[in-house]
């Protein structure tokens, strides 16, 4: 079976639980420029928002904007750093995470202490309640507290909507009734351009919460497209691919920030993680066109709060996480591997089998055993939660689609 040739290669890890996710409205700018003369949007849904001032897209005159207009919006472009830093300033985020680290000491005992990162967002959309800030997993990964300080210096608590591990991309919800007025006059949602149109040799600025110092700004050229590389930090390892690089500084604290273009556009996600160690002048972005499909998905999630191990819904199930070798060499997804299923377990009932490979929950990817156990901190006992598992038949693995509704661990005890 192709299940014993496997096992050796499958790198262990712990246990786990499983997650559901709910719906809500979002808009986001893609506006060419301050002085644009008609919107544009890419459907009727769309509306373009500053926070203040909401304009939706049937309000807006002459929409069919003439060749001419069309022209001069897209020709736009800023003269000088100083200038798009000023305008776009208001758009991005300094992002501070609040995470309890495990620590193994000299007596193969644990310990934990509380621990504090920074980290950058930028505006990307609001939906009727909360306005939405995209920025890396990275930098919200295990958060027991967000805090959101926007450009005027004001602090404010955030929550967790969605995270993709995969591509390091997440998005972060503050409720618009505990933003203050003074705060929405000057903060706006960033406008959104085609990563798939720069040119190599191209300025960028880059803006973020860098070394958590505040707001900096720094500036380059897109050094080259299409880059692809394996970042590592304490927790995990992460696979990029077509990153922009620029040599622009991207610094500690500076990941989930935007990487503008000089008509004040993101065109990039920074990411520090993904920063060539030792290397200088060598930052790399994710794409924001390759990154808005997933962005947008993750923005309709529900948003949620961690909670405590033992109060989170869990499934029932021992797993480890596939290697490298065994998705290479076995053509085996990319996932967790159910080692074993205890007796009547929310993930028995559901007909999770030991040999089952998870690979997503909640359209959301899963990569290892740490994705896992981080994500079933977001869900409470009695959620439904819909798994996407391969399973083994034979020589091949069939994709089969499982609904678990979380148990309570309290009940256990």
């Amino acid at each position: 079976m192709l299940n014993k040739k496997i096992i050796a290669i499958i790198a262990a890890v712990g246990m786990t639980g499983a997650a559901a996710g709910g719906a809500a409205a979002y808009v986001w700018s893609n506006a060419a420029g301050p002085a644009a003369p008609a919107a544009r949007a890419t459907s009727a849904s769309v509306q373009e928002q500053i926070i203040g001032e909401v304009i939706p897209v049937s309000d807006v005159s002459d929409v069919s904007a003439s060749a001419a207009e069309t022209d001069a919006v897209e020709d736009f472009s800023y003269s000088s750093v100083a200038d798009v830093a000023e305008a776009c300033m208001p758009s991005v985020v300094a992002i501070t995470a609040e995470s309890v680290q495990q620590v193994m000491n000299m007596w193969r005992g644990t310990y934990s202490y509380k621990s504090t990162s920074a980290g950058s967002g930028f505006i990307i959309g609001s939906n009727d309640e909360e306005l939405l800030i995209c920025t890396n997993e990275h930098v919200v990964k295990n958060a027991t507290d967000l805090t959101v300080t926007f450009a005027d210096d004001t602090n404010i608590s955030s929550k967790v909507k969605g995270t993709d591990p995969i591509n390091d991309l997440a998005i972060v919800a503050v409720s618009l009734s505990d933003i203050p007025q003074k705060t929405m006059d000057q903060i706006k949602i960033a406008r959104i351009g085609d990563s798939d149109s720069i040119r190599v040799g191209e300025q960028v600025v880059a803006i973020g919460n860098a070394l958590g110092y505040g707001q900096s700004v720094t500036t380059g050229i897109v050094s080259a497209k299409d880059r692809s590389l394996v970042a590592q930090d304490a927790s995990d390892t992460t696979s990029y691919q077509h990153l922009i690089q620029t040599d622009a500084a991207i610094n500690p604290g500076n990941s989930g920030g935007a990487l503008m273009n000089m008509r004040g556009e993101v065109i990039g996600i920074n990411s520090a993680k993904a920063a060539a160690s030792g290397s200088e002048g060598m930052g790399y972005a994710i794409p924001v066109s390759l990154a808005m499909p997933i962005l947008e998905n993750l923005m309709t999630q529900k948003t949620r709060v961690m909670l405590d191990a033992d109060q989170a819904g869990y499934m029932g199930i021992t797993g480890q996480g596939v290697s490298s070798e065994a998705v290479l060499f076995y053509n085996i997804p990319k996932g967790v591997y159910v080692t074993g299923v205890e007796s009547g377990s929310p993930a028995e009932q559901a007909g999770l089998e030991e040999g089952d490979i998870i690979t997503s929950f909640d359209g959301q990817p899963i990569t290892g055993m740490r994705d896992l156990q981080a994500v079933q901190l977001y869900y409470e006992p009695g959620e439904q939660v819909d798994l996407k598992v391969y399973g083994s038949s034979d020589d091949y693995y069939k994709e089969k689609t499982l609904t678990v509704t979380l148990g309570d661990r309290r009940s256990l005890q």
